[in-house]
């Protein structure tokens, strides 16, 4: 048995799309949606079908005024690009001068009453996939995300502020259980060790993968490429598989500011 895993109970994707009981046109509102309210599903597939992939200035003055009553509320100055998909729209909420790039996904049909919240000032960079799989998602003010940078919630996850995330990261996720040997590991469910939680000022390289269940204290370094399976402290530098403490940033500031050395800068 694995310590301190929450079992995740899930409708499989296929049995969704699936259902006999509903009709095609039910199945799709209930998937993209989440409502099957008439007016909020044609608003959604016009504002898709004329101005999803229109390109240049048009397209994101169009966008902006066309997709903002998808969502459960916005602020002023958004920047939306093509090729965006939005699932149970109603359930996401972004603040003011948030910009979205192209091509991103931000799916909140899992994230329960809490949502998927972009604060004001957050850039969202291009192939993004923002997936509130069992849980809410939070991004604090001015925190930047990488492209193809993936957020997948199934414990709940909460960045705060002014957090830089490079390309191509990985953060959340659930695990298969892998208890049974008789039948495949894809059919014994999963599970989580709960909420990712990276406070503010955390810089994480390229690369970099954060497990489910771990805390990354305030002014934090993630080097390129590590894998993050074990809560950091606050202003800690760690890197490798998995990631480890190779120096303490408050170290550095402490040797920087003895009097030999602001003797040195003067």
């Amino acid at each position: 048995m694995i310590e301190n895993r929450k079992i995740i109970t899930k409708v499989s994707l296929s049995e969704q799309l699936n259902q006999s009981e509903s009709s095609l046109l039910k199945r799709y509102q209930t998937k993209a949606l989440g409502t099957d309210d008439l007016g909020h599903f044609i608003q959604y597939e016009l504002a898709n079908f004329l101005f999803g992939n229109l390109s240049g200035a048009l397209g994101y003055v169009a966008r902006k005024s066309a997709y903002k009553g998808l969502f459960k509320s916005t602020g002023g100055g958004i920047i939306l690009g093509k090729g965006i998909v939005l699932r149970h729209p109603k359930k996401v909420t972004l603040g003011n001068r948030v910009a979205i790039d192209d091509y991103v996904l931000i799916d909140a049909s899992g994230a329960g009453e809490e949502g998927i919240t972009l604060d004001d000032d957050v850039i969202i960079s291009r192939n993004c996939v923002i997936q509130g799989k069992i849980g809410g998602i939070s991004i604090g003010k001015k925190t930047d995300l990488g492209c193809n940078t993936i957020l997948s919630s199934s414990g709940g996850i909460s960045i705060g502020n002014s957090v830089l995330i490079a390309g191509n990261c990985y953060i959340g996720g659930g695990r298969y259980i892998t208890d049974r040997l008789d039948i495949p590991m894809m059919e014994q469910g999963v599970y989580t060790k709960g909420a990712v939680v990276i406070e503010d000022d955390v810089w994480l390289g390229a690369g970099s993968t954060v497990l489910d269940g771990v805390k990354i204290g305030k002014g934090c370094i993630v080097g390129a490429g590590a894998v993050v399976t074990k809560d950091l402290p606050e202003y800690a530098i760690a890197a490798g598989v998995p990631a480890k403490i190779i120096k303490m940033r408050t170290e550095t500031n402490d040797s920087l500011n003895t009097p030999s050395n602001h003797h040195a800068q003067t």
